[in-house]
């Protein structure tokens, strides 16, 4: 059982229909074992009800103090069926985010710029190891498809004599139909600290 998941986030997911969990989120259910299982960011996860357990059947990601484990929660819990818009936003652009997106809830993309300094070339093969698709924005940007609802970006601009490089976020602008502030606060955490591992 996860230490830093409360027990009720498996209890309010026990609760919800698995028909409807599936028909919004394309997982499967077997309800035998109680188990979910979940294609994110190209990992297939194991949401075991009876064990209170978010594991990865394979290599998975690295979570980081198991947010990544929680946004599956989450996801499969309040997520709605429908497609994104294709129009990306940062995190300020979201409903309630200007406020919410500040001191201990700031995005920690400097992570990665910390990470890779002015070496672009690190950061393209560090997005294209965790399956990101090129997009033609800042100086180098990749898409990531965490599930086919929420593509997430990251934007990388190197460095010059004034500034020191910089990194951003962008997500569709849907994304505040899926998940509360907090949990969108944890998948970008998970991309700041996959990006940022990347060897």
């Amino acid at each position: 059982m996860s230490e830093k998941i409360d027990k009720t986030n498996f209890a309010d997911l026990e609760s919800c229909d698995p028909a409807d969990v599936m028909a919004r989120t394309g997982c499967e259910f077997d309800p035998d074992a109680r188990q979910y299982r979940i294609n994110i960011w190209g990992h297939v996860y194991c949401v075991d009800l009876k064990a209170y357990e978010v594991r990865s059947e394979g290599p998975g990601l690295d979570s980081y103090h198991d947010y990544l484990h929680l946004f599956i929660l989450y996801f499969l819990m309040k997520s709605k069926s429908i497609p994104p818009e294709e129009k990306w936003v940062s995190e300020k652009d979201i409903k309630g985010g200007a406020g919410f997106f500040r001191g201990p809830h700031t995005l920690p993309t400097d992570w990665i710029s910390k990470r890779f300094g002015d070496d672009i070339k690190a950061f393209r093969q560090a997005c294209e190891k965790l399956g990101g698709f090129p997009l033609a924005l800042a100086d180098a940007a990749f898409s990531f498809q965490i599930t086919p609802s929420l593509p997430v970006a990251v934007l990388y601009w190197q460095g010059d004599e004034d500034f020191p490089c910089e990194t951003k976020l962008l997500f569709d602008r849907t994304i505040e139909q899926h998940l509360p502030l907090d949990i969108i606060f944890a998948l970008a955490v998970e991309v700041c600290h996959s990006v940022s591992v990347q060897v």
